[in-house]
């Protein structure tokens, strides 16, 4: 997911028993050869033993809080009392770091998103989880599992976290009237240029993509992560242009949270805890999925392929998705839970509606991150995509 929000302290270590029968592409693309690529073939830790003593946790900021950032903000005590894992943290702060640091042993477990997730199950970075070990799996909302950013077969490599949709956020005392469609952040004619907010990320790209297939229908574009050369121009071609309209972009969610308070962004994206916090400042801030959709993120717990402690690594996902913990953290971090039944332990009883955890129909309308491949996600295969590593030629290029 690119740099993510609050700023936490992090942990270390795990072993899954696997064999590996192949090898990966280091940058998740894909053969160019006639059949479409696959996993390494591993196995899954068979059953669960005594924990190790530690576990090395790599994570998105405010995923793994041992009260260091707010004393009243602790999930991992609990959890190193009940298991005897020491558990060690590592805040990462992009999605690509998270990609470069696993697959080594380095860290047991890795909290990722859909725009590494994906990469690192076919460079054979993280391992195929064992389902029957995990103890709150049957609680997992149906509609977040088996999906293109945590599995690939019908063969599961993790369990789901949380999730969020991509907003359009604007300024109530600004905007007028409140936008349904993200044309007002593309149009170079937006009544609102200079004062518009996007996200820094090669993902933005998806972005533009998600924007064309709804205005330019004839270039076939089924899966904003799916493009083909000429869809993949024209979604460049469209964030090139949008450039010269924007005020900035944004990859804390901190600067986004400043520049809609302060006002240097009337609209853009920007996440729910984004609107939250600016809202608790007392800004006039709204947000919308706008009537094209939106792309979004969902994280997924995933086990390294190399880990040294596989048990405590499977202890940790069995705790970190209960639903007691799955409320603090949905809360802390701002986001929907994966385990519904924490809807009914938040603090705030309507945390859940806020953020639509268990609102099936408005998570369908959302394409969450996955990382593009040169086999389509789209399912075609008589063209090749443009992989992630060119996503990101290409957004160093348009940034610079």
């Amino acid at each position: 997911m690119a740099t993510k929000r609050r700023t936490a302290f992090v942990a270390v270590g795990a072993v899954v028993a696997l064999a590996i029968a192949g090898c990966g592409s280091s940058d998740g693309d894909s053969a160019s050869g006639g059949t479409r690529a696959k996993p390494p073939s591993m196995k899954p830790l068979a059953s669960l033993g005594a924990g190790e003593g530690a576990v090395n946790i790599l994570a998105w900021a405010g995923y793994a809080e041992n009260g260091t950032t707010d004393p009243a903000v602790d999930w991992v005590t609990p959890y190193e009392k009940a298991t005897g894992c020491k558990a060690n943290v590592q805040v990462a702060n992009t999605s690509d770091e998270m990609f470069e640091k696993m697959g080594t042993g380095d860290f047991d477990v890795v909290s990722a998103s859909g725009d590494s997730s994906l990469r690192m199950i076919y460079a054979g970075k993280v391992a195929p989880v064992n389902t029957s070990l995990l103890t709150n799996w049957a609680d997992i909302a149906p509609f977040q599992k088996a999906q293109q950013w945590n599995s690939v077969g019908g063969v599961d490599y993790g369990i789901p976290h949380g999730w969020g949709a991509n907003l359009l956020s604007w300024r109530t005392d600004k905007v007028k009237p409140a936008p349904d469609s993200w044309s007002v952040v593309w149009d170079q004619n937006s009544p609102y240029k200079g004062s518009i907010g996007a996200y820094d990320s090669p993902t933005y790209l998806a972005d533009a993509a998600l924007y064309l297939m709804a205005t330019k229908p004839d270039l076939g574009i089924k899966n904003p992560y799916a493009l083909d050369q000429k869809q993949f121009d024209a979604a460049v071609a469209l964030a090139t242009q949008q450039k010269s309209i924007l005020s900035g972009y944004w990859s804390s969610y901190t600067d986004a949270q400043k520049a809609f308070t302060n006002g240097t962004y009337v609209l853009g994206t920007s996440w729910q805890i984004i609107v939250n916090l600016a809202q608790a400042d007392k800004a006039p801030v709204d947000a919308t999925l706008p009537k094209e959709g939106s792309t979004g993120w969902a994280d997924t717990w995933m086990i390294d392929a190399k880990s040294k402690h596989p048990n405590c690594a499977y202890l940790w996902m069995n705790h970190i998705t209960t639903p007691s913990v799955q409320a603090q953290v949905a809360e802390w971090f701002g986001e929907a839970p994966a385990n519904l039944k924490a809807c009914t332990q938040t603090t705030d009883a309507g945390h859940c509606k806020v953020f639509h955890a268990d609102d099936e129909p408005y998570f369908k309308k959302i394409w969450f991150w996955a990382t593009p491949q040169s086999d389509c996600l789209d399912g075609r295969t008589d063209t090749k995509c443009i992989p992630y590593s060119e996503w990101t030629k290409a957004w160093s290029t348009l940034r610079s």
